[in-house]
């Protein structure tokens, strides 16, 4: 340890970590990460600060958590039959939002009133998220069977959309092949535009634009999140994406109130944007239909001319992949959004090219998940 030279008296604090993979019978109760001393002041007390879990009974078990999680995502995603009777988390966070912005956001109050509120819903929900996912690994944990970790497995698995939304874009394409209707209908599940404004090459873009964006709300960045923090990160990460689906906008009712979620889930995604990006480009050399090197051509030259600090990486890099022009000028509701193409491909896309993403989305979540489980396991 080390000690403070100020002339006070020390007091020993004991950073905890969870128990080892040692046999049960064998280790501790608690063992010992680090120590340190630090100034005492008044009474002597022994204070024990417990570090987030990370070891199950099991021993080193968390890539074969991840792992699980994706296999349980794909072989059975967001069943309706479940949250038809109990309430999806993202639901439930959904809920909570809407009360929160009934209660503090008030048009009547001075913006920096409303920004300070939306600031104080941002940190209560997002640190309870934090202290939820804590408490849930910490539980799992402490309990003596020995297949526990499925359940944080299947935890991880409700929070990773990876199938949901290959299976809602893959809905579009076949929309699209019956008739224009269908795949308007089939995209506004998708994206916050009008469909009724696109045509047949509008609902196609926008439908490849939501995989790519999404594969790094959805996918990457979750994972990334449980990667480095563990069920606290996952969770935080979730409501910190809800906050901002929900009450980030740039319009007169959110512009305040939002400001603080806006910019949080902007921070949050700065690396998983980037990360998805790049796990794009490599999918793209693996893929046949691909092109990897137009996708790193055009995610390196157009992603930082996107309106988004974040959006432009995925969708460059998937433009740039199959060949396409994505993003652009568009409409949300009544805000007319002019922004920049991302790669110099053609705009005429169509159900084809929604597959042709789809194969490379699905080959990226293959590399993510080998990243994850490569990291977890060293």
């Amino acid at each position: 340890g080390w000690h403070w030279h100020l002339g006070y008296h020390v007091r020993k604090v004991v950073f905890l970590s969870y128990p080892s993979s040692c046999p049960r019978s064998t280790r501790r109760p608690w063992s010992p990460f680090v120590v340190v001393d630090v100034p005492r002041f008044g009474a002597q007390v022994s204070h024990v600060f417990m570090s987030f879990p990370e070891q199950f009974s099991g021993g080193q078990i968390l890539h074969w958590i991840l792992a699980l999680a994706f296999v349980f995502d794909a072989l059975v995603g967001d069943p309706r039959w479940l949250y038809s009777r109990v309430p999806h988390p993202v639901v439930i966070l959904g809920e909570m939002i809407g009360q929160f912005d009934s209660a503090l956001n008030s048009p009547k109050s001075a913006n920096l009133s409303r920004c300070f509120a939306g600031a104080l819903m941002v940190l209560a929900l997002v640190g309870s998220c934090a202290t939820i996912g804590w408490l849930l690994g910490w539980g799992l944990r402490m309990v003596s069977f020995e297949w526990a970790w499925i359940g944080e497995a299947i935890v991880v698995a409700i929070l990773i959309a990876n199938r949901d939304l290959y299976v809602h874009v893959r809905r579009v394409a076949a929309g699209l092949d019956d008739n224009l209707d269908a795949g308007r209908s089939a995209v506004g599940h998708i994206v916050g535009r009008n469909p009724q404004s696109l045509n047949e090459a509008g609902v196609a873009r926008a439908a490849i634009e939501s995989a790519a964006e999404n594969f790094s709300d959805g996918v990457v960045a979750p994972v990334f999140f449980y990667v480095i923090f563990g069920l606290p990160g996952i969770l935080a990460y979730k409501a910190i994406n809800t906050l901002d689906s929900m009450v980030g906008y740039r319009n007169e009712r959110y512009e305040a109130f939002g400001w603080a979620a806006a910019r949080l889930d902007d921070l949050a995604n700065l690396l998983p944007a980037r990360l998805a990006g790049t796990i794009f480009v490599l999918s793209a050399f693996i893929v046949p239909t691909g092109s990897g090197w137009q996708a790193l051509s055009a995610m390196r030259r157009d992603a930082p001319k996107h309106e988004s600090p974040n959006a432009g990486w995925p969708e460059a890099a998937m433009a740039g992949a199959l060949g396409l022009a994505l993003a652009g000028p568009r409409v949300y509701g009544e805000r007319h959004v002019e922004d920049a193409w991302m790669g110099d491909g053609r705009r005429d896309a169509s159900a084809q090219d929604i597959r042709r993403a789809l194969r490379l989305y699905a080959v990226a979540g293959i590399l993510m998940l080998s990243l994850g489980v490569l990291i977890l396991s060293i």
